[in-house]
């Protein structure tokens, strides 16, 4: 028995040796991986953030000079590009070889994990066709009144919070904000999470992104890298089941009762029940079955509506709110980008009977340039995953991604690359002046990926974050409070970008 054991020891050492070697028998330079662990030991010892560590594996990679390698994630094999001529392929110009992002999704067991992030190959492309229209510059512009609507009530907490001397938390009231806007446009409720931060739906957003736990943490690495017939056998969900059935019940309700009574709101949730009952975006207000259905239409299940709904609050909750305050914070650190963003604002809104207006908004390229260059050094989402779907050849190589194998594009490295950016970690808006941007290689900045399978949403969230900002800067001067630990330091238990220690800022009313 003990001979048995032994032998069954040394098979499992030998194969996970062998299995280690995926990499280097190929001739791709690969990070050292540990048993079992592969090279993830430190992200599950909470040491570091699974993003943050993409970042390292980079910054190996640039340090022995190659243009990609290779790391295991548990048992899988995973590949990380340096070269932005490869980093293009994968994510543009052969996207038809990575058109998936590698989430485990399944409809069936976990009616939320549907949208538009996690599905794959058919089921994506269909939902992506579907989706499309609801994201136009036209939709944009209807929607856009409901942002505009919340930044009353930031005014007053912010004016209330500027009275302080121990600083304000804007990562909180920020959150707080892009929950009301996601509320409203998403859903047609009002949340009132600015003026009442326990309110409900503000607190199903804090236990959405509780990742920090250890169960979080393996929960969303096992989406990443366990094999889905294992998912499926242990019916792996998103959320809990108490999380679950609040969400699809507001759904449910908003549903029934627009349905019930042929609400209209310029929001989300109606352009979604015209695809559901209509098959098609239009601009009437009706929501009501057409009288003949139309075979080509592009109609939506009632869980494809929950589906999208959760991850339209998923994505522009807290990377919007994210985005927005880590740019208050840069600002904080530079008075003088902040007087002259604050002096176009102040400009444009003349031009615009001093209201917050669409084409406003899309006058401010100077406030254009500064959310990019936030988003350069801190982007939300630090990294994008594809995976291959078919045997791919690198250009000019012999070697081969086999099919299955993740690819990995590291953003935040990519972003804080001294060879894309000189002097990396300073804030320079200038950086995305025409003039520069034109200057540098397409695939340096990625805040929002790239490609076909880029986020449907940026223009909504990157309307969001500046509205919050405009909103913010034109009644308030906004300093660095003592509270804020410098050199900031990123969170190892974030699945979302943050800080450790929070982001305090000092408010001063503008007079």
């Amino acid at each position: 028995m003990i001979l048995i054991v032994i032998t069954i020891i040394i098979l499992v050492y030998l194969y996970q040796k062998w299995h280690y070697s995926y990499w280097t028998r190929r001739g791709v330079y690969q990070v050292e991986p540990k048993f079992f662990y592969g090279n993830l030991s430190d992200v599950l010892k909470g040491k570091v953030s699974l993003n943050y560590q993409y970042k390292l594996f980079y910054d190996q990679l640039k340090s022995k000079g190659v243009k990609y390698g290779g790391h295991y994630e548990f048992f899988k094999q995973s590949f990380i590009p340096v070269d932005l001529d490869i980093v293009k392929s994968v994510l543009q110009k052969d996207f038809g070889s990575f058109v998936n992002r590698g989430s485990y999704a399944n409809e069936k067991n976990d009616p939320l994990s549907g949208h538009l992030v996690f599905l794959e190959n058919d089921k994506w492309r269909k939902l992506r066709a579907k989706l499309t229209p609801t994201f136009t510059t036209g939709k944009m512009k209807m929607m856009f009144p409901t942002m505009v609507a919340c930044t009353e009530e930031l005014k007053n907490v912010l004016e209330k919070e500027a009275n302080h001397t121990d600083g304000v938390d804007i990562k909180e009231i920020m959150s707080r904000f892009t929950t009301d806007i996601i509320g409203s446009a998403a859903f047609g409720i009002d949340c009132n999470s600015l003026k009442n931060p326990q309110s409900e739906f503000r607190q199903f957003g804090i236990n959405i992104f509780k990742g920090g736990s250890k169960k979080g943490k393996l929960r969303m690495l096992m989406r990443t890298t366990f094999p889905s017939w294992i998912l499926d056998l242990i019916k792996l969900k998103m959320l809990s089941p108490e999380l679950e059935d609040f969400f699809m019940g507001i759904v449910k309700s908003t549903v029934d009762y627009r349905e019930k009574n042929n609400v209209f709101r310029r929001d989300f949730m109606h352009l979604l029940l015209q695809l559901k009952n209509k098959g098609k975006v239009t601009d009437d207000e009706d929501i009501q079955p057409d009288d003949h259905k139309d075979p080509n239409g592009h109609y939506l299940s009632f869980n494809e509506v929950a589906a999208q709904c959760f991850v339209f609050f998923l994505a522009g909750f807290e990377t919007s709110s994210t985005a927005t305050s880590f740019t208050l914070l840069e600002l904080a650190q530079d008075q003088e980008v902040q007087d002259k963003l604050r002096n176009e604002i102040k400009t444009v809104l003349k031009k615009h009977n001093n209201e917050i207006t669409y084409d406003g908004i899309m006058e401010m390229t100077y406030l254009d340039q500064v959310v990019n260059e936030s988003l350069r050094l801190h982007p939300p989402a630090a990294a994008v995953a594809r995976v291959c779907n078919e045997n791919f050849k690198i250009p000019n190589t012999d070697v081969v991604i086999e099919k299955g194998v993740k690819v990995v594009i590291p953003t935040l490295a990519i972003h804080r690359d001294p060879d894309n950016y000189p002097n990396p970690d300073l804030f320079d808006p200038e950086r995305f002046s025409e003039e520069n941007k034109a200057k540098r290689h397409p695939m340096a900045h990625l805040p929002f990926g790239e490609g076909p399978r880029m986020c449907i949403g940026s223009r909504f969230g990157l309307m969001q974050t500046k509205v919050g900002l405009v909103a913010v800067l034109k009644d308030f001067k906004v300093t660095l409070n003592k509270k804020t630990i410098l050199p900031i330091t990123y969170s190892p238990k974030a699945v979302i970008i943050s800080v450790n220690g929070g982001l305090w800022i000092n408010l001063e009313p503008i007079k």
